[in-house]
């Protein structure tokens, strides 16, 4: 699609095609850009977002809509979008941006459009606007290019989640990978099973997710170009799940009697299947989105191995004492829920590497080792054919002292052994903040900008990104506007923004 940003009597384009990049002082680094010193004044007194006449969205459009207000604010951010968005029409003296969306683009699109631009724009000392003469052509290098948030080893409050939906449309991330559940506690509200939060949450009326929390949350994405990925972990990582759902666990045995504690899910028993079924039913019809995270990752085999109803079913089925086959008959039978509810699967590597039967549209989510490690680990999973997302190298939850931004900017997640066919199967990355020791205190400084440079390497050109120092004023940059915006980003080395007190 094309954007045509007319100032007085300047025309200039930014074309956005679906892979390509950003501008010189934008980040995430476009895949061409070309500026020039010519600059124009902008007068947010008369500025406004409009519809080219031919575009296929129009006024009306709630997302774009919403979008044109939103930018005003964040291009220009002394003055109110209310107080002037509608009054600027009946000036003469106009500063225009017209945008065109054809008919085969989503329109939530534009926003990665409206970001570039909004970063275009700077102010001088004495408060004047102005942007240069730029021409710019971009797209993302990856479709997927996600966050996880865990809310379950610390409650994150609503406010908290939509202050990172905010700072992901700033740095081009399209996917919340929302890790919504886990061992300490069960924070989704569910229709069907009240009693897993009831029961299983840090606290039943303060520390959960409603419906309508859900609905915020999904809707505040939706409005910034962003998916929500909802993933129910299991079998492991579900002790908070079994406090408001009997016999759902496997009960652990110590010798011949049981030890009072709990395990992974019980694989055995068809109410399983049958809990599941009804759980994932509903989570289908809350979360919209095509796909859904099913985990299958780290299931402690001990209990399982412990308990004799287990053992006497290994030996119906044939499976031995080979425990990854009980894991994948679990993991096999919850897929095939998931796909009677027309979602797509996106699992653990585990489920790979224990050879389960899984569909050939499912996604594999690499999250182990270091980069000989899971370099080998994308060329066996692409060369089965599967899709596959990369996490391992961006565990940014992990922290140390200095920048260790860089280590995050230099990944090559395409630097593996196979074709280029295989090469196309990986579909993108994804930033993990994992929240044993994060909760809203300090989820935004530990996110921003370190995530920013994994946003860099999810967009833009590897080539033109490949130079980690030419890289720090533009991060730095970003990381001020982010201060400005009120992201209360980490700084990246000694020296100062502007802007940095405003709201802090």
């Amino acid at each position: 699609y094309t954007y045509t940003y007319i100032f007085y009597n300047l025309v200039f384009f930014i074309f956005l095609q679906l892979g390509l990049h950003s501008v010189e002082g934008v980040w995430p680094l476009p895949q061409s850009i070309t500026s020039s010193p010519e600059r124009y004044p902008l007068n947010p007194q008369a500025f406004y977002f409009t519809y080219g006449s031919q575009s296929a969205a129009q006024e009306g459009c709630s997302v774009l809509d919403e979008a044109f207000k939103r930018y005003f604010s964040l291009i220009f951010p002394d003055y109110s979008s209310g107080r002037f968005y509608s009054e600027v029409k009946f000036l003469k003296c106009k500063n225009e941006v017209r945008f065109k969306v054809l008919l085969n683009l989503n329109v939530v699109v534009v926003h990665t459009g409206l970001e570039t631009f909004s970063q275009l724009v700077y102010q001088e000392d004495f408060g004047s606007y102005y942007v240069n003469k730029t021409e710019i052509k971009d797209f993302p290098r990856f479709q997927f290019r996600g966050i996880l948030l865990d809310t379950s080893r610390h409650y994150l409050p609503v406010q908290a989640i939509l202050k990172t939906l905010d700072a992901m449309a700033f740095s081009k991330f399209n996917v919340f990978h929302w890790h919504i559940v886990d061992d300490p506690s069960f924070p989704y509200q569910s229709r069907t099973f009240p009693d897993l939060s009831a029961k299983g949450a840090f606290h039943p009326m303060t520390h959960i997710y409603t419906q309508s929390d859900v609905g915020r949350v999904i809707s505040f994405a939706r409005m910034r170009g962003i998916r929500v990925l909802p993933e129910f972990d299991s079998p492991g990582h579900t002790q908070s799940w079994g406090k408001g759902q009997s016999d759902l666990l496997t009960p652990c045995y110590s010798g011949s009697s049981p030890s009072g504690t709990f395990g992974p899910v019980n694989p055995i028993l068809p109410s399983t299947y049958k809990f599941m079924a009804t759980l994932f039913k509903e989570v289908s019809s809350v979360f919209p989105d095509s796909y859904i995270h099913l985990g299958g990752d780290e299931v402690n085999f001990s209990c399982w191995k412990s308990n004799p109803d287990v053992r006497a079913f290994m030996l119906k089925m044939g499976f031995g004492a080979d425990f990854t086959k009980l894991e994948a008959y679990y993991m096999e039978n919850i897929v095939n829920i998931t796909v009677a509810l027309n979602r797509t699967s996106i699992v653990w590597q585990d489920v790979f590497d224990y050879h389960e039967r899984i569909p050939k549209d499912t996604v594999l989510h690499i999250w182990k080792g270091l980069p000989a490690s899971y370099a080998a680990e994308l060329s066996a999973i692409t060369k089965a054919g599967y899709r596959v997302l990369l996490a391992a190298p961006w565990y940014i939850n992990h922290i140390s002292y200095g920048q260790d931004w860089r280590n995050y900017y230099t990944v090559q997640p395409l630097n593996f052994s196979g074709t280029e066919e295989q090469k196309k199967l990986v579909i993108g990355g994804e930033v993990c903040m994992w929240g044993e020791y994060v909760d809203a205190t300090n989820l935004t400084p530990r996110l921003w900008p370190r995530a920013s440079a994994a946003a860099e390497r999810l967009w833009s050109d590897e080539k033109q990104t490949s130079d980690v120092d030419k890289a720090f004023p533009r991060l730095q940059d970003f990381r001020c506007e982010l201060l400005r915006r009120g992201i209360q980003a980490e700084p990246l080395f000694v020296g100062h923004c502007k802007h940095e007190y405003q709201g802090v």
